[in-house]
Formats: structure tokens, C-alpha cells, sequence
């Protein structure tokens, strides 16, 4: 889960984390009464969505007058904004964060994440601040400097002090480094998060160390011992297809291409994409029905695939462990017969009374395409879109 550069802020600064002071606005009035408490004399307006390169697009502005403040916010609330990570549609601005100016002296970069490589958390930093890390490491990766944590023993002092030497940092800045690294870790590890990102990590003119930006995602799984962080979530930020697919605990994420995937298992269901791909197809999403779905969670995920307007084919490919071939068949027929199939629609079952299965499907009277394995299942589902286009 995601949730926006303010409410990171307030997260982080509860751990001990320095960070401006500011507050959230949803109408320009608003934001001027912000900055009225704030005090001025210079302020930052900024966009609120879930991407990254807001500046770019027009999203984050100095204001140097309150009247600039209540313009800014008026410019961007309700405006659409585009930026490398939003796509060409862009993103609605619902509300600005209005916060105190600062005196950039350095800009630099700060992340923590877990590294599946190692299997431990992984900290990143660079002098390269307010650049996007992965250009970075694309140009002069040896500007990035990383440092393993153990998560048994946890951060020391002297992992952030390293970081922090290697910043370049000298005299008070290390001290305030190595508070700020300390209180940035513990906010990690304690929230379940899934990476805590700082770009810029700002030096003020004053040698103080602050986050002027601050990212924060945590883990799905965990978010049940984390009622508060749940309820920062914004279902607006997010695919409503995806928001639809969590109604009924299916693991969904929408891709660009154009044949439908419905699998039970993550792992199947990626080398689904795979083959898919292998045979000259495009994965339209990523689609785990879970291994004990019921006939309403299989209805439910096949009407989510159909409702993309990109899908012009769907392939379902089930291994019956847990899951039974039956249960998945009566699901297929009920939800094509529901919302009037138009699309070519092949089926691989194999597993837990797939012959009952395949029955089903058989005296079903819809046009499904049987195949006997993923490799038949995906070229038949590729030929099948082809001949249909």
C-alpha cells in the first residue's frame, strides 16, 4: 500500500524523523490558511498524488506571497497531472501540501528497502539527490553507496555513520545523519513497510539534515497489525479494478496486453504470462484466484477480466490441488453465460476431478477451447485472438 508524501511526513516525524513544517489543503482558502500559520516568508506548494516526478509536471511550486500560495493551489487542485510514472492520462490532483520553505544547501538521496537478493534490509543512499535512483544507477552507479542491515541484530550507530561519511557529511551533520537514519530504520522495521524513500534528502544552509520528500510503502500482508496505516489508504490513487479484485480476496494486477489470464497459484500464473509471451501474446493481467476460491470468488474474477476493454481473449489454466477442476468449470460457465462471452475463451484444467470438469465445460453449449497443457493452452489462446482480430 502507498500512501501520499504528507501522510509519510506525519508517519515519520511520530518516529523522530525531521521533516518541514506543513499541512494538507483540499481548496486554495485552505491552503492559504496554512500558510498563514506556518508564517512564511516562502512556502511549497505541492500536488498530491502517488507518483513520483511532480515537479516536472507542474506539481510543486515556491510561493514567495500568500497570494502566490492561493494561486498555486487554485492552478493545481482538480488539475490533471502527467508525469513519467502517472502514464499520458495522468492523475487527478485532490488536494496540495502546503509546507515551510527551506534553505538548500545539499541535496541528496535516501532509501531503505528490502533486498530479496540478500534476504536483508539494504540501505541506499547517494550524493545525488532529487534525481531519480534508478537513472542514477543506469549512469554512475558507483554514486550509489548500500549497506546491508542484518534484521536480526538490526541497525547500528556505525552502519549510520558509514552512510553518512560516505555522504560526505562532517562535524554536527553526522550526528544529525545518524538521529535521522536511526529514527528512518525504526519507522521500517516497526510499520512492515516495503521501502521508505528520501529524495531530496535535504542539508539546510544551518547543517541540519531533513526530508523534503518522503515516500513510504508498506507490505498488504501486514497492514492487519496496522489498523492506522490502513486507514491513510486512498482508494481514489488506486485502479478500481485492483480495489474491485480485493472485494474478493483475488490477487489482480491490470498489464497492457490483450489476453486474459485466470490461474490459481502466483507462481503458475507468472509462468502463464510466460508462455503467453513465448508464443508472440500479450498477458492482459496478472490473475491469482487462490487455491480454495469458491464458485463466487471464479464468477467474480472472470466478469474483472472481461471488464477490460483491451482483453480480446482469455486463457484459464488451472492445476486442481486444493482448488477442484469442478468448482473452477461451474464458475467459468456461470460467469460467460452471465455477462453474454464474446471473446474466444480456452481452458487447460488439470488436477482434482478434472474429468468432472472438463464435463462441465463440455455440456456446457459454449464455444470453449480445451487444451491439454499450458504450452497448447497459450498458443491455442494466441491463435484463437489472432484469428478473431
Amino acid at each position: 500500500m502507498n500512501i501520499h508524501e504528507y501522510q509519510a511526513k506525519e508517519v515519520l516525524r511520530g518516529f523522530g524523523v525531521a521533516v518541514p513544517k506543513g499541512g494538507v489543503a483540499y481548496t486554495p482558502e485552505e491552503a492559504v490558511k496554512v500558510a498563514e500559520e506556518l508564517g512564511g516568508p516562502v512556502w511549497v506548494v505541492k500536488a498530491q498524488i502517488h507518483a513520483g516526478g511532480r515537479g516536472k509536471g507542474g506539481g510543486v511550486k515556491l510561493a514567495k506571497s500568500i497570494d502566490e500560495v492561493k494561486q498555486f493551489a487554485d492552478e493545481m487542485i482538480g488539475m490533471t497531472l502527467v508525469t513519467h510514472q502517472t502514464g499520458p492520462d495522468g492523475k487527478e490532483v485532490g488536494r496540495v501540501y502546503v509546507e515551510d520553505g527551506c534553505d538548500i544547501a545539499r541535496e541528496l538521496y535516501l532509501g531503505i528497502l528490502i533486498d530479496r537478493a540478500t534476504s536483508q534490509i539494504t540501505i541506499m543512499a547517494s550524493t545525488e539527490g532529487g534525481m531519480e535512483i534508478e537513472e542514477v544507477a543506469a549512469k554512475t552507479p558507483e554514486k550509489i553507496l548500500k549497506v546491508a542491515i542484518d534484521p536480526a541484530a538490526g541497525m547500528q550507530a556505525f552502519h549510520a555513520r558509514k552512510i553518512a561519511f560516505g555522504l560526505g557529511l562532517e562535524g554536527d551533520q553526522i550526528k544529525s545523519a545518524v538521529k535521522f537514519l536511526m529514527a528512518m530504520y525504526n519507522a521500517f522495521e516497526k510499520l512492515d513497510a516495503s521501502i521508505v524513500e528520501i529524495n531530496p534528502l535535504v542539508v539546510t544552509g544551518s547543517g541540519d539534515v531533513i526530508a523534503l520528500d518522503a515516500k513510504m510503502n508498506f507490505d498488504d500482508n501486514a497492514l492487519f497489525r496496522h489498523k492506522d496505516i490502513a486507514e491513510l489508504r486512498d482508494e481514489s490513487e488506486e485502479d478500481p479494478t485492483e480495489l474491485e479484485a480485493a472485494k474478493f480476496d483475488l490477487n489482480y494486477v491490470k498489464l497492457d496486453g490483450n489476453i486474459g489470464c485466470m490461474v490459481n497459484g502466483a507462481g503458475l500464473a507468472m509462468a502463464t504470462m510466460d508462455i503467453i509471451k513465448l508464443y508472440g501474446g500479450e498477458p492482459a493481467n496478472f490473475l491469482d484466484v487462490g487455491g480454495g476460491a469458491s464458485r463466487e470468488r471464479v464468477t467474480a474474477a472472470f466478469k474483472l477480466i472481461l471488464s477490460d476493454s483491451n482483453v480480446e481473449g482469455l486463457l484459464v489454466n488451472i492445476f486442481g490441488g486444493i482448488m477442484r477442476c469442478d468448482v473452477i468449470a461451474e464458475g467459468v460457465v456461470a460467469a460467460a453465460r452471465e455477462v453474454s462471452l464474446t471473446v474466444p475463451l480456452v481452458v487447460r484444467l488439470a488436477g482434482t476431478n478434472v474429468e468432472l470438469g472438463k464435463t462441465i465445460l463440455e455440456e456446457s453449449g459454449l464455444p470453449i477451447i480445451a487444451a491439454d497443457d499450458l504450452g497448447d493452452a497459450a498458443e491455442k489462446a494466441v491463435k484463437a485472438v489472432k484469428e478473431a482480430a
